[in-house]
């Protein structure tokens, strides 16, 4: 088939790499460098199967039908179906997700190419899909959740944990063929798959993401609770997770939960739930700026000339560090007229932190810094482990 994906982050590249194995996909950025360097086969994400498998391509190893461009009229209009997967940040000011950039997507797509199956991945409120489907009567619009881990994007689509589709009855076709198209370039043949409602297929998802913030707020509690008490955080985490119902898993403390989805998937539940009844939803926002409140508390108390933050990145071998949980222990610590020393070698716009120092050198980093603060733990940490405040207990995100 010939496929348009709009958008090329984690969620757009890594399906459309996905699906080039066996479709002619067309994907679609607002940034011609990007669309230039995607057409060398050249990632513009930190993603190691996504960089191995263009690796082979330059090599001629492998074949993907793949291209990018920024013409989104021509890549729209000779779609046979069209995959959006553009940015829905969460707007503090409306406390809903901005879906500004889904609009331009869709009202373009209805004038070129009204009679288009059109699967948004997006993470987009409840009722969302229903809609735009009332605004453009006859529009094929389905809705079909993404679970991807940073880094592990590629990874992650090859292996799904399952493949949900939001469709209504008049759309179950097209569900089909969505299904059929992703199912032939999976690696898993196995992999289960579920049809339901859009708004059904749209609560899936922020539940998802919800209880998995609400886990990592579950065990940073805990563990504000060993600091606090004297007691060792491990101990109490081996022990509670030896119950087969709580699992050894996505347990490892941490400053807080930051990055793409979850810090914005949890305050879209809290609107979702207005007028219903519900405190955990709360809770959990409220846990994760009280922990990074106790890691900036915990650093006060160590009374450092200067204070060094290892990495703005939220996890190991990822390229993001947007809404990190450090980027907010760095103002708290600011507030408290701490000095920061910031150890990132990737680029940084020095006005996003004004009153911060940024260096690129860890040898200056680690000398200057009387206490480093890292969320994940690093080998090149090992030599100055004295240095180092963390909760990274397990060595592993």
């Amino acid at each position: 088939m010939k496929i348009t994906v709009a958008g090329v982050g984690y969620v757009g590249l890594s399906v459309s790499v996905l699906l080039a194995q066996r479709n002619e996909v067309t994907a679609v950025t607002t940034t011609k460098e990007k669309a230039e360097k995607l057409n060398r086969f050249e990632s513009t994400l930190k993603d190691k199967e996504l960089e191995a498998l263009f690796e082979q391509v330059r090599k001629g190893e492998k074949e993907l039908f793949f291209s990018a461009t920024t013409d989104k009229d021509q890549a729209y209009q000779s779609a046979e179906m069209i995959i959006v997967a553009v940015s829905t940040n969460f707007d503090e000011e409306t406390g809903s997700f901005d879906t500004n950039a889904l609009e331009d997507v869709l009202s373009l797509v209805m004038q070129v190419n009204p009679e288009v199956p059109v699967v948004i991945k997006s993470t987009i409120p409840v009722g969302y899909t229903d809609s735009v489907r009332k605004r453009y009567p006859g529009a094929k619009i389905l809705f079909s959740p993404e679970f991807l881990r940073e880094s592990k994007a590629l990874y992650d689509n090859l292996h799904p944990s399952r493949i949900i589709v939001g469709a209504d009855p008049d759309l179950e076709q097209e569900a089909e063929q969505y299904l059929k198209v992703i199912r032939e370039c999976l690696a898993d043949q196995d992999t289960d798959t579920l049809i339901m409602t859009p708004a059904e297929a749209e609560a899936v998802k922020l539940f998802a993401n919800s209880y998995l913030a609400m886990r990592v707020a579950f065990f940073n509690e805990l563990d504000s609770f060993a600091m606090k008490k004297g007691m060792r955080t491990n101990h109490l985490i081996e022990g509670v997770c030896k119950d087969p119902r709580i699992g050894d898993f996505y347990n490892n403390p941490s400053f807080g939960y930051g990055g793409y989805c979850l810090p914005k998937d949890t305050k879209q539940m809290e609107k979702e739930f207005e007028g219903i009844p519900q405190q955990m939803f709360r809770a959990v926002v409220e846990s994760n700026r009280d922990r990074k409140q106790l890691i900036a508390d915990c650093i006060e108390e160590k009374n450092p000339k200067k204070a060094g933050i290892y990495r703005l990145t939220m996890k190991n071998e990822s390229d993001n560090f947007r809404a990190s949980a450090v980027q907010d222990i760095i103002r708290s610590l600011v507030a408290k007229k701490i000095p920061i020393l910031i150890y990132e070698p990737m680029p940084v716009d020095p006005e996003l932190f004004p009153d911060c120092e940024i260096v690129k050198d860890l040898d200056t980093f680690i000398r200057e810094s009387d206490v480093i603060l890292a969320n994940r733990m690093d080998p090149e940490l090992e030599g100055c482990r004295e240095k180092v405040f963390t909760r990274d207990l397990f060595r592993r995100d």
